[in-house]
């Protein structure tokens, strides 16, 4: 079984950054294309940014692309999410989400497994 532990989330003031890792307990994680996705409170899970297995191709979320960028080490069996000029409507649960395939994905029914999520609080 593959289980994903986020960490990195914290408060931070408006403007400034953040790195959330995302790290697997099996090295078959090198495998996955992966995702992050976020929940505010009140409102339905989103996506962020995904990244195919290669690490080759991305895909992000509107209002987030040019802020964040995500990346991975397969050596370290750990996927980041680089989080700058945060906003305070980026405060969520972030989590992190593994498929086993190429390609990267955007719905959560995509994804197999699932991390627990770190909060990340914007204050303004």
């Amino acid at each position: 079984q593959v289980r994903l532990t986020e960490s990195g989330g914290g408060l931070v003031q408006a403007g400034g950054s953040l790195r959330l890792s995302c790290t697997a307990n099996r090295g078959a994680f090198r495998e996955f294309a992966v995702g992050w996705y976020r929940q505010a409170p009140g409102k339905e899970r989103e996506f962020v940014a995904a990244l195919s297995r290669s690490g080759a191709d991305s895909d992000y979320a509107e209002s987030v692309k040019g802020r964040f960028a995500i990346s991975r080490s397969n050596d370290r069996n750990t996927v980041y999410l680089q989080m700058s000029d945060l906003k305070p409507e980026d405060t969520a649960v972030y989590s992190c989400a593994g498929r086993r395939t190429i390609l990267t994905a955007r719905s959560t029914r995509d994804y197999d497994y699932w991390g627990q999520g770190t909060q990340v609080t914007v204050s303004s």
